[in-house]
């Protein structure tokens, strides 16, 4: 490291603090990157890295009209108009220009239809009408591989493996970080250090929401999602938004691993209800799903039979016969030769669950699913076969709960401009932040795939812009740092 004074430091080298990062040194400035791990990437990097953006090229390549205005209604409306809007069309306004951004820099998504999140091209993201799920060819490895040959190319140096310990201030302007012991100075600094997914005492404080799952929790988020951000933010009295949201993915309580490990459960199958009862799309978008499933007054159980339990496809770790038929033997997936034998099981209404099945055969195996429209989610997905009767025992009942802990929404507050603001509302001179740590744009919904990484990636580059500027306007390096933890 050098006792010179940097333009810019970065906090954090995912997804959100690679575009600060590389933004700021477009924008002329010089660039330190701290990253906690060993190597860059973070959550985005194990991501898919779907995008979510309106108004783009790709989708002006298939014949799709979309604009920002559009984009910026549909996130209002899904998260109840609670978030800020102004914040929030900042992140619409500028999500398609930072998409563009990308292809220039040579991420590769190119104009057709994609039935998933894992297949290039314009996917639905979430319950938009117009489809916004830009996924890139190698997926959320492809977004660092580009941001890292980009940050490469813009002699952004980076120090891995170190942990920022906390922020300088003087007479009320952020003026470096404190990391190894020692003060390394800069004009301004950007906090992109991830979310607290990996920290169950944050959790237990700030989305406890996610203990519903008991032991069935289990956490995607990169290792280095330990909450810096909340504890950068008491140094210099931030403030803090989005307590209590955060992404839970709907699964099956034996899962341990996101489904590309897991496996999907059998597409014949419905989810019921302690009455019985069908109650919801299947397949509905994880921006909904969740809460539909939280909202229920008892446990959820996906029905499906044993036709269905042998046509799993091998090379999964979870969603396979075999594993299925030992959760089944030890009594905690449950199974019965009967709907009415197995209804007992559940303690659900026999006669409810009866004519649950026998509605469910009479229409989604026939093409049409007139209560939950199912057939048109299939379709979107690229499924476009009849899936087959529940009807040959034994039948199995798997516990479904939202167990999949993603990310979390809770962090420090951010304005129009990326920059953090302390409890009175005012920016705080130097500081600016992104990603998860920038918090006020993922919300009470999370409004489908690529929301977060559409968010890392838009707010880090606003970030990064702003922080450059202000490292410009700065005019003259602080003569004694002091720390402003208390």
């Amino acid at each position: 490291m050098t006792d010179d004074t940097w333009d810019v430091i970065v906090i954090g080298g995912g997804g959100a603090g690679l575009a600060a990062a590389v933004t700021a040194a477009e924008q002329g400035a010089s660039v330190l990157l701290f990253e906690s791990e060993t190597e860059l990437g973070g959550s985005t990097q194990l991501s898919a890295g779907l995008f979510t953006a309106a108004g783009t090229s790709v989708q002006r390549g298939l014949g799709i009209e979309d604009s920002a205005e559009k984009f910026f209604q549909h996130y209002m409306d899904l998260n109840q108009w609670m978030l800020q809007p102004g914040l929030i069309r900042t992140f619409c306004e500028n999500a398609g220009p930072t998409l563009e951004w990308l292809i220039e820099l040579g991420v590769q998504i190119p104009a057709r239809e994609s039935a998933n999140a894992h297949m290039p091209g314009l996917c639905q993201a979430g319950v938009e009408d117009v489809w916004r799920g830009h996924v890139p060819k190698d997926q959320g490895y492809g977004l660092v591989q580009v941001l890292d040959k980009a940050r490469r190319r813009h002699g952004v140096e980076v120090v891995l493996g170190t942990r920022v310990q906390k922020l300088l201030a003087e007479d009320g302007r952020v003026v470096g970080v404190v990391a190894d012991d020692l003060d390394v100075p800069a004009h301004a600094v950007v906090v992109a250090s991830g979310g607290f997914a990996q920290d169950p005492e944050l959790v237990d404080r700030y989305y406890p929401v996610a203990n519903n799952a008991g032991e069935s929790l289990f956490v995607v988020a990169a290792p280095g999602s330990r909450g810096d951000h909340l504890a950068f933010g008491r140094d210099v009295d931030a403030a803090v938004t989005g307590d209590g949201w955060g992404l839970m993915l709907p699964t099956a309580y034996f899962q341990r691993y996101h489904h590309w490990q897991s496996g999907f459960p059998p597409k014949s199958r419905i989810h019921v209800n302690r009455h019985g009862r069908r109650f919801m799309d299947e397949d509905a978008s994880y921006a909904v799903s969740a809460g539909i499933i939280e909202a229920q007054d008892g446990p959820v159980w996906a029905i499906f039979d044993e036709r269905a339990r042998l046509g799993l496809p091998s090379g999964y770790t979870d969603w396979i016969p075999e594993r299925v038929a030992e959760e089944a033997d030890a009594g905690r997936t449950l199974r019965a030769g009967t709907l009415a034998e197995l209804a007992a099981l559940l303690e659900v209404p026999a006669d409810a669950l009866a004519v649950t099945v026998e509605r469910w055969n009479a229409q989604l195996p026939a093409g049409t699913d007139d209560d939950f429209l199912r057939h048109r989610t299939l379709a979107n997905k690229g499924s476009t076969a009849a899936p087959d009767p529940i009807a040959h025992g034994p039948f199995y009942a798997v516990r479904m709960l939202p167990a999949e802990l993603v990310c979390t929404h809770a962090g420090l507050e951010i304005d129009s401009n990326a920059a953090v603001v302390d409890r009175t509302g005012s920016a705080i001179p130097g500081l600016f932040a992104a990603g998860e740590a920038g918090a006020g744009i993922l919300g009470l919904r999370y409004v489908g795939g690529g929301n977060a990484v559409a968010n890392a990636l838009t707010m880090g580059r606003i970030a990064g812009r702003n922080a450059a500027r202000a490292s410009r306007l700065s005019s003259t390096p602080p003569s004694a740092l002091t720390s402003a933890r208390p």
